[in-house]
């Protein structure tokens, strides 16, 4: 039985760590319910989540990642105020900070379709479609996840990350939407393991900032109708689990 009902919940600014805490215990609260299914012979409908956040500056790097491809060592890190990460996402290393709209979709792809490829193209076509709302064409660029900016020429430029983990198809980590992201951290990797290509931020391309929350909501829209969810504000927030070990410091 598929349960289309998704719960949304906006996490605000918060730690990177404890936001990575908070989405494993989800997570495995709905793994839990499926493998619960699956023995006891029921057909409980398993939740969804959509959680939106920002975080202070950090670099998380994919468990296919290069190290090198973080530019700082730890006295650079402290000097920017920022941490770093090894994550279990796919994917290379990429930035969040404030200014980005991070998503975490915890999904059970039971629910919608089992289809990975078409899960992040999904989540690539409701971000192209925020930024038409703006008047900003974006698209694919071959080879590569996430959404560009003139993708068909020279002037290539990233404005969306992604990286996702799934087991038993449910789904975590996400996408990384640069709105009014300061770019300049971006200096200081090679995002997502591309050394030719810009990155760019709405707030760039159209030359003033924007309203996050404004954002915030025609993407969760565009989100919920391509998905053909039934999107509800969370009944109760998600509580953080103990440290997963996963996190390890940076190199010196």
């Amino acid at each position: 039985m598929q349960n289309k009902h998704t719960q949304f919940i906006d996490w605000g600014l918060v730690d990177y760590q404890e936001a990575w805490d908070r989405q494993e215990s989800v997570f495995n609260q709905v793994l839990e319910a499926k493998l619960q299914n699956r023995t006891q012979n029921t057909e409980n409908p398993t939740p969804n989540y959509l959680i939106f956040t920002e975080h202070p500056h950090v670099y998380t790097l994919g468990k296919s990642g290069h190290l090198e491809y973080l530019l700082l060592d730890e006295e650079g890190l402290q000097k920017h105020q920022a941490t770093f990460y090894k994550i279990n996402r796919g994917g290379d290393i990429t930035y969040h900070g404030p200014g980005q709209i991070v998503g975490y979709p915890i999904l059970d792809l039971d629910n919608f379709f089992t289809d990975i490829h078409r899960y992040l193209r999904v989540l690539e076509e409701a971000v192209i479609l925020t930024l038409a709302d703006y008047g900003i064409v974006a698209g694919r660029y071959p080879g590569f996840t996430g959404v560009w900016i003139d993708a068909d020429n020279d002037r290539a430029r990233k404005i969306c990350a992604m990286g996702v983990r799934a087991s038993r198809w449910v789904t975590m980590h996400g996408f990384a939407f640069n709105v009014n992201a300061d770019l300049n951290y971006f200096n200081h990797i090679v995002p997502c393991g591309i050394d030719d290509k810009d990155v760019t931020s709405m707030q760039r391309e159209l030359g003033y900032a924007l309203d996050m929350e404004e954002v915030k909501a025609k993407l969760k829209g565009h989100i919920a109708s391509l998905f053909e969810m039934e999107l509800t504000a969370a009944t109760a927030p998600i509580p953080p689990q103990s440290d997963n070990g996963l996190s390890v410091p940076p190199r010196a």
